[in-house]
């Protein structure tokens, strides 16, 4: 589990394990980290953990918030990264994946234009018994440049993962999620969910991320001072459950979630 050390002049004050969905930094003492310092805002930052990866966001910070020397609004931590607030220092340890191995399992963050999503598939007959299962496209990474104006950021999963106790060969498929763009020029194109964590918005405006768990799909706020909206509802702090054909809206997009037989 991921950690954050916090020091000041090279002496180490404290420890703080991550083991919370969201961490508040400030000086107000309804922080779960207080920093009692004039140079610390009264709500500073905030670090939002899913699964094995932790976000920063300020939040509208006086002074504003580094990581490793460099003033950040939005920021993906990465082992060893040291967060400056003022004196104070908060370094990020996380154990998930050492080194190497992290470099070899997860693909940097790609991200995916809203005319890489598929187009709806034409109707087809239902498979018949010993048929392969729905046809999934290979993940476009590498496929499609980077640009800050796209709508939908995707995050590699670990290569090779598989679900645990998965039989070797089910009885039934499990429900594909999908995501299908309600508004814009692409409405109509669909991407299916295969990773643990995808990011969905437009960095530095507003950012949220769908993780997949064993009890289904959750919706995360992450960055941006609007709230996504749920069937026109805001979500609140915690993760939000979806449920089928849930219509989500942020960044000015909207976007449908539902399952798919």
């Amino acid at each position: 589990m991921a950690k954050l050390i916090l020091s000041m002049d090279g002496l180490v004050l404290k420890e703080i394990v991550l083991s919370k969905e969201r961490t508040t930094i400030g000086r107000k003492p309804h922080n779960d980290i207080q920093i009692d310092n004039l140079a610390v805002s009264g709500e500073h930052a905030v670090i939002v953990t899913i699964l094995a990866d932790s976000f920063l966001e300020d939040l509208g910070s006086t002074n504003g918030t580094c990581v490793n020397g460099k003033t950040v609004k939005k920021h993906f931590l990465q082992n060893n990264d040291v967060i400056e607030l003022g004196k104070y220092k908060l370094k990020y340890i996380s154990e998930a994946l050492p080194g190497a191995a992290k470099a070899a399992d997860f693909e940097k963050t790609m991200i995916l234009r809203p005319g890489a999503m598929r187009k709806p598939p034409e109707p087809q007959p239902p498979a018949t018994a010993g048929a392969p299962h729905g046809h999934v496209d290979p993940a476009p990474a590498g496929a499609s440049p980077k640009s800050h104006g796209d709508t939908l950021v995707g995050m590699a999963a670990p290569a090779g993962a598989t679900p645990a106790a998965a039989p070797p060969a089910p009885a039934a498929p499990m429900r594909r999620a999908m995501l299908q763009l309600l508004s814009g020029a692409n409405a109509g194109k669909e991407m299916e969910l295969t990773k643990p964590l995808t990011t969905l918005g437009k960095p530095g405006v507003q950012v949220a991320v769908i993780t997949r768990r064993p009890q289904g799909f959750f919706i995360t706020h992450v960055e941006g001072a609007n709230k996504p909206t749920i069937n026109g509802t805001p979500i609140a702090l915690q993760a939000h459950a979806l449920n089928d054909h849930d219509v989500i809206e942020l960044a000015g997009v909207k976007v449908e979630f539902f399952y798919k037989t």
